[in-house]
């Protein structure tokens, strides 16, 4: 099989015409979006790269922000961002902006530091299990010693 373009491919698919024409119209809005910003006399272009185009839902354009500063700039910017994008695209009819961060959650640096527990203190707790008559405390007793045996071991 003859290797061929994927533009090609996909244009000729009539399956994937759909997704070619909205993948089109996203770019379309994407490159306005860019303009806009880079052509402002307030020197917005530093916004293009901390946030994009998203997607289109019920006439609703979506701007994903990555960082919570720039969605606020955005949010101030929306009247005057909507009649320049709603006239490339007559399907928008608003505009949110979405805080969608890139980067992965902060892992938690000051965990608690286990200690464990005093062997006499152990063997408290498995004489108290075998004195308690609700069953779900005996069990829950018993496993709490057993535990803290297995840690001191």
């Amino acid at each position: 099989m003859p290797l061929r373009d994927i533009r090609h491919l996909i244009g000729a698919s009539s399956e994937l015409e759909a997704v070619r024409k909205n993948a089109q119209r996203q770019a379309a809005l994407q490159r306005a979006y860019q303009d806009y910003c880079d052509s402002t006399a307030t020197g917005l272009a530093y916004l293009t790269k901390a946030s994009r185009v998203g997607y289109i839902k019920a006439g609703t354009l979506y701007l994903l922000a990555d960082q919570a500063a720039v969605a606020a700039k955005l949010r101030q910017l929306l009247p005057r961002l909507l009649p320049v994008l709603s006239k490339l695209d007559a399907e928008v009819t608003g505009i949110k902006v979405v805080l969608q961060a890139n980067f992965p959650p902060q892992q938690h640096t000051n965990q608690m530091k286990k200690n464990p527990l005093p062997v006499d203190s152990i063997q408290q707790f498995e004489n108290l299990s075998q004195s308690v008559h609700d069953p779900a405390l005996k069990s829950a007793l018993a496993r709490l010693a057993r535990n803290q045996r297995k840690e001191r071991e």
